[in-house]
């Protein structure tokens, strides 16, 4: 784990803002998604996914993921399937848990008066309901998803929000989990903040939300 500050290169012009994506650091939702796909998978009789496509799901857009994981003679059932018959809304969404320490980061950080950001692979619906499940709607300005930008790895939707902001990408830290997030990023010329991600690193590499509050405690009491 690395430590920031205000005099620390990796701010030289000070912190001004946060940018979150959603899977795997706003909520933990690896396993919900991967039971969705499996779902999906058996009901065309198909065996559940491997290891390198759960891990291409976790990063792509929803259908990016469908079209992977199924033969292309299915994918004009695909919306079929997701509408009638595994339906995320009824059946995973209540699956999904928000990651432990997250709403106290996030106040934290509006008590220092930073920005917060989501960019997201999800779709404007998906991150939608993310956001009315655990009444986060207040902390995040702007959400960009896979409906509004280019998705991650591009830099298009990180970009975006440093303009709304009218902050340099130094200004500004990235969190993420997926190496999708970390290009990103780095694209956009951005602080990594690399979350849970396992071998994952970055400028800035935590476990948790406690763990990250404490790489930044310097940057964090200088604001």
């Amino acid at each position: 784990m690395n430590s920031a500050s205000g005099a620390s290169p990796l701010f030289p012009e000070g912190l001004r803002g946060v940018v979150f994506d959603c899977d795997g650091v706003i909520i933990n939702s690896r396993d919900a998604n991967n039971e969705f796909y499996n779902r999906v998978l058996a009901w065309f009789g198909l065996p559940p996914m491997t290891r390198e496509q759960e891990d291409y799901v976790f990063m792509a857009t929803g259908m990016q993921s469908l079209c992977h994981i199924l033969p292309e003679r299915l994918h004009g059932q695909i919306d079929y399937v997701v509408r009638n018959v595994v339906v995320y809304d009824r059946d995973i969404v209540p699956l999904l848990r928000l990651q432990p320490g997250l709403r106290e980061f996030l106040d934290l950080l509006k008590d220092k008066g930073l920005r917060l950001a989501v960019q997201t692979n999800r779709t404007r619906a998906g991150m939608q309901r993310v956001l009315d499940i655990f009444d986060l709607h207040s902390y995040f300005y702007p959400v960009i998803t896979a409906t509004d930008a280019a998705p991650k790895p591009s830099p298009e939707g990180a970009r975006h929000i440093l303009d709304m902001w009218h902050v340099g990408p130094r200004q500004a830290l990235f969190v993420g989990d997926s190496s999708h997030d970390k290009d990103a990023a780095g694209a956009a010329g951005m602080v990594f903040a690399a979350f849970n991600g396992g071998a994952l690193s970055g400028d800035v590499t935590a476990a948790d939300y406690p763990a990250l509050a404490d790489a930044l405690r310097e940057t964090l009491e200088n604001l």
